[in-house]
């Protein structure tokens, strides 16, 4: 294995973002940092960097074990990366999905156009 890569290919090659151009596009918009500065795409990482990502709204904190190359699959993500994410901060993220789910009494039926566009909008807020 390479002692070094860049930093999108990696982020993919590490489940963290379904495609490459979503992590590229990620470390443009400074949502991946090191060191409390944001990254270029093409910056590159090695054993022991730890990198701060920003995914949808979960600020996650990970420490490169492996700098691999090729895409992995979700079994051996315990191999290429550490997660150092705090605790609070996934429950933070968890109360934060749990308060945009919608709940809909039994029996009342699917909802009107209406009541689909009120909760479409109350989702998206």
């Amino acid at each position: 294995m390479s002692d070094s890569i860049r930093i999108d290919k990696w982020l993919w090659a590490a489940r963290i973002f379904k495609t490459r151009n979503l992590a590229a596009e990620a470390c443009k918009g400074g949502k991946v940092k090191m060191d409390q500065q944001s990254v270029k795409a093409s910056r590159e990482i090695k054993t022991g960097d730890i990198i701060d990502v920003q995914v949808n709204q979960l600020h996650k904190k990970v420490e490169v074990k492996n700098p691999i190359k090729n895409r992995v699959s979700a079994k051996m993500l315990d191999e290429v990366y550490i997660d150092r994410t705090p605790q609070e901060e996934l429950e933070r993220y968890e109360m934060l999905l749990a308060s945009k789910a919608e709940y809909r009494g039994r029996g009342l039926g699917r909802p009107t156009k209406k009541e689909r566009r009120l909760i479409d909008k109350l989702k998206n807020d």
